[in-house]
């Protein structure tokens, strides 16, 4: 009998679904319409039965490949971008011819991180979601690789992905890859790896060894970036499937196959969801004890007086981390003062301070506690 998280895998109404490179795409022939249009097959089954799709695809830079004559993945970002500009027109075009079989219209979506650290933009993306999906479209997303720099990349799909599940409401996240669920080790080393088939907290994965790029080579993510990206979304309320691309019509009809994921954490408001794991952090704020029980377990704000040190260079309004006296990461938050600033206010109680500097460092509002002491 399937368990109360793969129960609700199959029954959620808004879902995102994450391929990757390897399973659409070959080095030597770029996409690979058979592939491609048995997962248009599974997605559009899917959305017969009544529920909302949104597809986060990777391959837009190994499809340029072949018509560009490069052999390989390239290294550079230069000719990764030029890849991604010839690609991502042929996956839009494979994806729409497609999901026309079933008289389905996609819209392309392409993001990059500023899209969703950036409040306006973000709204922009969320207004874009909801309404293509209450015009009954099927959104496909990709990291915009044309345009996205090294400090902007998201990294890698499977984090975009989890990232979009919270930005559009999902109900639940369907990882798919060439791998057929989460192993205690790597399965291609030989017998000995066991196939995780729950995770229902952080201990159920503890010693698991996960790669860093997947077996073909084509894509930037390998188990490693799916774990991470089925604990943030699981984190923040939403439940995962990690499965086979192969094994997409059982995976979206009972969720059957793999490895699921329970939701172990409640659903966050988008602002904190954003800051708390989207926005990138430019520098760090230690904290004495005192200061991080009231971060962490009153949610008070961040006063001069429970600061010990300041690292990193960043401006005010920017995204710090606040961490404890042993060095973890307890919250994140919006700074009011620059670098420069906090340095002469360090253990200083707000009243000792001149007038125009009389301010929480960081408010409880644009705070994010990440972990209970």
């Amino acid at each position: 009998m399937s368990s109360p998280t793969r129960k609700a895998l199959a029954g959620a109404h808004r879902i995102v679904v994450k391929v990757g490179s390897s399973s659409l795409t070959t080095a030597e022939g770029g996409l690979d319409p058979a592939r491609l249009d048995a997962l248009v097959d599974a997605l559009a089954a899917r959305y017969a039965n009544g529920s909302q799709v949104v597809l986060v695809s990777s391959g837009a830079i190994a499809a340029g490949l072949a018509p560009l004559g490069i052999p390989r993945r390239p290294r550079d970002l230069a000719t990764q971008q030029a890849a991604a500009s010839v690609g991502q027109l042929a996956l839009a075009h494979a994806y729409a011819s497609s999901f026309a079989r079933y008289s389905l219209t996609v819209g392309q979506v392409l993001l990059t991180a500023d899209d969703v650290v950036r409040r306006s933009h973000y709204r922009n993306a969320q207004r874009t979601f909801s309404k293509l999906l209450a015009l009954n479209t099927v959104p496909v997303v990709n990291e915009n690789d044309t345009v996205a720099t090294e400090e902007i990349r998201f990294g890698d799909n499977d984090r975009l992905a989890a990232l979009v599940a919270h930005l559009v409401g999902a109900d639940a996240l369907f990882l798919l890859s060439d791998v057929d669920g989460l192993y205690d080790g790597d399965p291609r080393a030989g017998a000995g790896a066991r196939r995780i088939d729950e995770v229902a907290g952080e201990s159920d994965v503890d010693g698991v060894k996960a790669g860093s790029q997947g077996a073909s080579g084509l894509g930037t993510g390998g188990m490693a970036s799916k774990l991470s990206a089925a604990q943030l979304a699981s984190s923040a309320g939403v439940p995962v499937l990690l499965a086979a691309a192969a094994q997409a019509p059982q995976a979206l009809a009972d969720a059957d196959v793999g490895t699921a994921f329970a939701a172990t954490g409640a659903r966050l408001s988008a602002r904190r969801f954003w800051l708390g794991h989207a926005a990138g952090a430019t520098g760090r704020l230690w904290l004495d004890d005192g200061a991080v029980a009231a971060v962490v377990n009153r949610r008070r704000s961040l006063l001069s007086a429970g600061i010990t040190a300041v690292d990193g260079e960043f401006d005010a309004g920017d995204v710090v981390e606040l961490v404890d006296p042993a060095g973890r990461v307890v919250a994140r938050g919006v700074v009011a003062f620059d670098a420069a600033e906090l340095p002469a206010l360090i253990g200083r109680s707000t009243h000792d301070l001149p007038a125009e500097q009389r301010r929480e460092v960081v408010h409880a509002d644009d705070l994010v506690p990440l972990r209970n002491r």
